[in-house]
């Protein structure tokens, strides 16, 4: 055991980069503990699709993105470090566990599965069906898309309230559909959403189905008092929105058939947040709790490292194994800076190392080749490759304005540095939470790219006809990166696919063509469409089955 490479070992792997798994990051970072957080999608957690957060006990108000990127520097500032990548199972047997990852294996002491939760589907007729096309999840990724429509809310908890007054936004009217007596979330909440104009409550109300066309044209509910059915159908040539907010499922299946779980799927732990498996820990949403708020998430991640610190420092005494200490960047004797701040133009001074440390291990160069027009995003486009390559000798641009109709601009596509085309392009700016898939695209293109295990490679690489994905997102939705990641990992590595990411926003004759009413979308060879996030394993499967 002694002879370990402790340069790889970590004393406690965190799964999941939310409110609980940044808060224990924090605590065991600042404990002197080698601590490693990963995260598939991004940093934050399902409270970073909340755009106003006012119950946070010391800060007045903020947004969901705000507090948890506050949070992640912090922890980061006492030496936590960071991997964005998806955990594919654990190996907890013995005192130093593996965590195998799509990165490549983690070893250590201790684990935290901070995992979360996922949106739960009702289960009414038409729901699995007209989801992408009218049936909708998360009201920041979806809600422009029912601008000046009618929308449906179903469910009754904190979510459902708040996502209403957001959806209003957009919305030309917004009726929430409760199948209980009355709201169960806290009465400010409820009062918010029962105050506004444009906003009609309905309860001991249940959806019966949806159906429509390509788009969703008819909804049925319930009135479970009464019996009475009503039936709503769109005006002619419109179409409307069914935002389901009706809870969430613990994300659990790592540990499933390892852990203690309830018969909901919530692992089951002790007051110290300890399982019944020696050294793995569970914190936040994927607990049994009788309230999953950001307050209640981070006093787990607080808690659970605690324990973890007891924990490792004996398997510590008991191995003689001591990973390197974490780098502390936190210096108290450091005077405040005052005066005006500096201008660090498109990337700031903390992107720029994230950007260099990317770079450095890119193994040839690349050319952006960009496709620009007249418009506005363009030059914006330009600017942002040109600031980019200026960071490295990595890239290269090249740029094409000819007025021709084979490129869909504007549009910057990934070349070896001879010209050869890699198959990946983002038509649009790769801003938002669309950045950092854009810069794995450029490591994966470059080589030597993110790690995969032997058989995902050989499956990819056995794809015996030509595959053209287009992924389209929204910038400010937090589960499209998953999929454009996948994706563009898959085109990397296979001469005959292509992966062509498009920011609707600015592509709204795709949203037409292929019905869109949610993202991610993703169009298969032009003729086969599916919504919802995939991580790699999930679109071969898709793409086997075309």
């Amino acid at each position: 055991m002694a002879e370990m490479n402790i340069d790889n070992l970590y004393d406690v792997v965190v799964i999941g980069g939310g409110p609980a798994g940044l808060t224990a990051a924090l605590y065991l970072a600042r404990a002197r503990y080698r601590v490693l957080v990963i995260e598939k999608e991004r940093f934050g957690g399902q409270i970073t699709i909340t755009s106003e957060v006012v119950n946070y006990p010391g800060v007045a108000r903020t947004s969901g993105t705000e507090l948890t990127e506050t949070m992640r520097k912090q922890a980061q500032s006492f030496g936590a470090e960071f991997l964005l990548a998806e955990v594919e199972r654990l190996e907890l047997d013995g005192d130093v566990k593996t965590v195998q990852t799509s990165r490549g294996a983690q070893k250590c002491f201790g684990v935290l599965l901070a995992t979360g939760a996922h949106p739960r589907m009702v289960g009414f007729a038409g729901e699995e069906e007209f989801r992408g096309h009218g049936v909708a999840y998360c009201a920041t990724c979806d809600g422009e898309f029912f601008t000046g429509k009618e929308v449906f809310v179903v469910g009754g908890g904190f979510a459902a309230a708040e996502e209403s007054v957001f959806l209003t936004k957009y919305a030309r009217h917004v009726t929430i559909l409760i199948r209980e007596e009355d709201f169960t979330c806290a009465k400010a909440t409820a009062d918010a959403a029962r105050s506004n104009e444009k906003i009609t409550v309905l309860t001991n109300t249940q959806v019966e189905s949806v159906s429509g066309d390509a788009s969703l044209r008819i909804l049925r509910y319930r009135n479970s008092k009464t019996g009475e059915v009503t039936e709503y159908r769109s005006p002619e040539g419109e179409t409307f929105g069914v935002f389901v907010f009706a809870g969430y499922e613990p994300s659990t299946s790592l540990v499933k058939g390892i852990a203690e779980l309830n018969e909901q799927g919530y692992v089951v732990t002790d007051s110290q947040q300890k399982t019944n498996v020696d050294g793995l820990y569970a914190a936040g949403d994927v607990c049994i709790k009788s309230l999953r708020q950001v307050v209640t998430a981070v006093g787990d991640g607080a808690l659970a490292a605690t324990e973890l610190e007891k924990y490792v420092a004996a398997m510590q005494r008991k191995t003689d194994l001591h990973p390197v200490p974490p780098v502390t960047r936190v210096s108290k004797a450091e005077p405040e800076k005052k005066g005006p701040a500096k201008d660090e133009g498109l990337f700031s001074e903390e992107i720029r190392v994230q950007l260099d440390a990317v770079f450095s291990k890119m193994a040839q160069p690349l050319l952006l080749k960009l496709y620009l027009d007249e418009r506005p995003v363009s030059k914006e486009l330009e600017q942002y490759m040109t600031a980019m390559a200026a960071l490295t000798d990595k890239l290269s641009v090249e740029t094409d304005r000819q007025a021709d109709t084979a490129q869909e601009r504007p549009c910057v596509r990934v070349c070896k540095a001879d010209g050869t085309e890699t198959g990946l392009a983002f038509h649009g700016v790769p801003g938002g939470h669309e950045f950092t898939s854009f810069v794995l695209g450029l490591y994966n293109a470059a080589g030597p790219g993110q790690a995969l295990n032997p058989e995902t490679k050989e499956e990819i690489q056995a794809i015996s006809q030509p595959v053209s994905m287009k992924v389209l997102v929204s910038l400010s939705c937090t589960m499209c990166p998953e999929l454009v990641t996948a994706a563009q990992r898959i085109a990397s590595l296979h001469p005959q696919v292509t992966a062509e990411v498009y920011d609707l926003n600015h592509f709204s004759e795709l949203k037409d063509r292929y019905q869109v009413m949610s993202v991610p979308c993703l169009v298969v060879n032009d003729t086969q469409v599916s919504f919802g996030k995939k991580n790699i394993r999930q679109l071969l499967e898709l793409l086997q089955e075309k």
